[in-house]
This record gives C-alpha cells, structure tokens and sequence, in this order.
C-alpha cells in the first residue's frame, strides 16, 4: 500500500501526490460505452464540460466526434497526465478550480465520472447548485455517479435518495441505466444518470 503525505482531497496536492505515484484506481484507461453511446446517439455535438477530469480519455473522444468540449482539474499533475494522454486535443485540457472557471459559451452538457464522488459530502450541495448555474434550461448533467454508504472516501459514495433530494430543485432525470464495463473500485455501485436542467 502506498504512502500519501496529504490526506485532503480538496488540495490539488492530495491528487499531485496520486497521479505522480501512478496511483488512481478510478482511472478507466479508456472512454466508458455508455458514454460512447450517448455520443452516437446525439442529434448534435453539445458544447461540454469535464469537471475534475483527470486522464481526460472522454475529451479526446467528444472532441473526435466533433464536440465543442473543455477538459478542467484543480490538480497540475492531473492536467498534465490529461494533456498527454489526448494528444491533439490537450490545449482543451484546462488547470481551473470548478466553482471559479467561466465557459467561453453557454454550456449544454457537463459529464460527470468520479467528481462528485471525488469532493467531500459537505460540499455536495455546493456542487449540486454549481452545476445548475453551469446550465441553462434543457442542458443536460450526464455520466456517472457512484453509489455507496461507506464514511470512507474518496470515493465518497451518495445514497440514490440523497442524490434525488441534490439535484430534484433543479433537475428532472432522464434516463437511469446500469454500467456493464465498471472498474473494479465501482463494479456494481455506480449508474449512467442523464438528467436535465429545469
């Protein structure tokens, strides 16, 4: 087992120290199918945001599809593992702090993987209300979301009711489908969730 120095994941140094040692188990390797499917399926490339994106795999795949799209992380080494790891694309791979970036544009997705799951239980809400000033009626908040009750964390798991209860002010859920291709630290606990913006 690995030895960390900073043991809170609200200072970039928490996941400085991760991403450095090669340790990040929520690290897929690849772009998940739900999401290649949700990119199919689109009518249109949807202007996008990947908040706490990490290795950004997901960025190179929207923006291959033609999608106006910002990979963002408070952590420098995540935004320089983000920017190897698209290649092309890493000039969208951005160091910013989620309650501070400004889009370019009005945003019409923000996809979630392991972000809220990622941010301490308190600041949930704070999340929640950031996400919907982020979009305007009819955008949509899709991805990934983490479900599980242990205190431990990251990953900080959230009870479905609780999410329902986060997001119901602002949010209608759209669709609710189960993740064949979960890696290990989410097998069995973590739903696609499509939800759009009232």
């Amino acid at each position: 087992m690995q030895e960390f120095n900073e043991r809170d994941p609200l200072k970039p140094a928490f996941w400085d120290e991760r991403f450095a040692g090669n340790f990040t188990p929520w690290d897929k390797g690849g772009v998940p199918q739900a999401l290649r499917d949700f990119v199919a399926a689109a009518p249109a490339p949807l202007r996008t945001l990947i908040p706490g994106c990490g290795s950004a795999y997901e960025l190179a795949c929207l923006a291959e599809a033609g999608w106006d799209v910002t990979a963002i992380d408070f952590s420098p080494a995540a935004v320089a593992a983000a920017k190897a790891a698209v290649g092309p694309w890493a000039g969208r791979v951005v160091e910013a702090d989620f309650f501070a970036w400004q889009p370019a544009g009005p945003l019409q997705l923000i996809y979630e993987r392991a972000f809220l799951c990622a941010m301490p239980r308190a600041l949930w809400p704070q999340v929640a209300a950031r996400w919907a000033e982020l979009l305007a009626p009819g955008a949509l908040l899709a991805g990934y979301f983490f479900f599980d009750n242990v205190a431990k964390g990251p990953p900080f798991g959230i009870a479905r009711e609780q999410l329902d209860a986060l997001l119901a002010p602002h949010f209608d859920c759209v669709e609710d489908a189960a993740v064949a291709d979960s890696i290990a630290v989410f097998e069995g606990k973590e739903r696609w969730l499509v939800w759009r913006r009232r």
